[in-house]
């Protein structure tokens, strides 16, 4: 059963596990679930993902339950007026706020403008050597992306050197390797987090938070990142 956090005649929001298509896709044949079956299932009725999230990212993914109401979530989403929120975890100490202005290839070539701000939210330092370093540093960042291109935060956390732990093939193979072979850790730490936007229907602000995975959780302690203050920052609802 997939976890429901708003649901009302027009929309469903739920809370993505890691490794879940949203859909059927060519380049994963052999995935046998997807959201979409899964929700469509739990529901009894059609629905229309209106966004999209990446099979390793986990959180907020928001349906339709027509396809008026999937229009025009759609054109807010296309319109950038869907305020986004996305928690990872990176190599290294990452600044304490940036904002990233990178424009990004689609895949016949073309440049798209690109920006993404986040903040540090926390940082730890842990004694393993991986590579040439004694210990390792890992930051906890929450990133908001003003645009919507593909693989956006992936690629841009990739260009200052920052990249997301698990993630494939933007990441540090070495960071990934270890994370397999000593914390049996495959997950990509990137989650959404956070969707506001006007109700396409009675145009009240509707603002959805998605409790952080399990997997992010342990790997959270693991880092010996601080429970209590993140939980300070966030509410201990994010740890639930």
């Amino acid at each position: 059963m997939l976890e429901i956090i708003y649901q009302d005649e027009y929309l469903v929001a739920i809370n993505k596990p890691h490794g879940l298509l949203v859909h059927q896709s060519p380049i994963a044949r052999n995935a046998e679930e997807f959201a979409l079956q899964l929700l469509r299932d739990q529901l009894q009725k059609h629905v229309w993902p209106v966004h999209r999230l990446d099979r390793k990212t986990s959180g907020l993914l928001l349906f339709a339950l027509n396809k008026e109401t999937d229009r025009l979530m759609q054109q807010q989403f296309m319109e950038n007026k869907v305020q986004k929120k996305y928690l990872a975890v990176l190599r290294g100490h990452s600044p304490d706020e940036l904002l990233i202005d990178y424009p990004l290839k689609k895949e016949n070539g073309t440049l798209q403008d690109a920006i993404t701000y986040f903040k540090t939210i926390a940082r730890t330092e842990i004694p393993l050597a991986i590579g040439k370093h004694s210990t390792s540093r890992y930051a906890l960042v929450e990133a908001q992306p003003q645009t919507g291109r593909m693989h956006q935060l992936r690629r841009h956390f990739a260009h200052i050197f920052h990249p997301i732990i698990g993630d494939r093939p933007h990441g540090c193979n070495k960071q990934n390797k270890f994370f397999k072979e000593h914390f049996q850790m495959e997950s990509m730490l990137l989650h959404a987090s956070y969707l506001h936007f006007k109700h396409p229907i009675s145009q009240e602000d509707i603002h959805l938070k998605a409790n952080l995975q399990p997997e992010f959780i342990r790997t959270l302690s693991f880092l010996n990142f601080n429970h209590q203050e993140l939980e300070k920052l966030f509410g201990a609802h994010l740890f639930c």
